[in-house]
């Protein structure tokens, strides 16, 4: 089961941090998402952590910009959001995946219930 938060209203520029709880055991093998979603549009990702090794990747729109990370310890996945732009407005959903490092949303099995993420203009 995992449990994001961390979503609100924030100043184009300004940061957030996201963070999602995962409940029991992650395997090394597995991978943490981050996806999100705008009312009518198909959920896009965001960026992807392996967990064991902590291989990270990136789309294209937030490279430069947004950083996830993972504390082993806490079973938890970060997604540091700096310099936020209105088009960065929707639900952010954290995933968790077994099927190797993708960013195909399909392929993640188990999804927390969505942060809203607000950025003004």
């Amino acid at each position: 089961q995992l449990q994001a938060s961390g979503g609100g209203l924030v100043q184009a520029g300004g940061s957030l941090r996201l963070s999602c709880a995962a409940s029991g055991r992650l395997l090394s093998s597995s991978a943490m998402g981050w996806f999100r979603q705008v009312q009518g549009k198909e959920r896009e990702f965001v960026a992807f952590i392996r967990w064991g090794v902590g291989t990270t990747y990136y789309a294209d729109f937030v490279k430069g910009r947004f950083t996830i990370s993972r504390v082993k310890s806490e079973n938890t996945v970060y997604l540091q959001m700096n310099s936020l732009k209105p088009e960065d407005t929707a639900v952010y959903y954290c995933a968790r995946t077994t099927r190797g490092l993708t960013t195909m949303f399909t392929d993640y099995d188990s999804w927390g219930q969505g942060t809203l993420v607000t950025v003004s203009s």
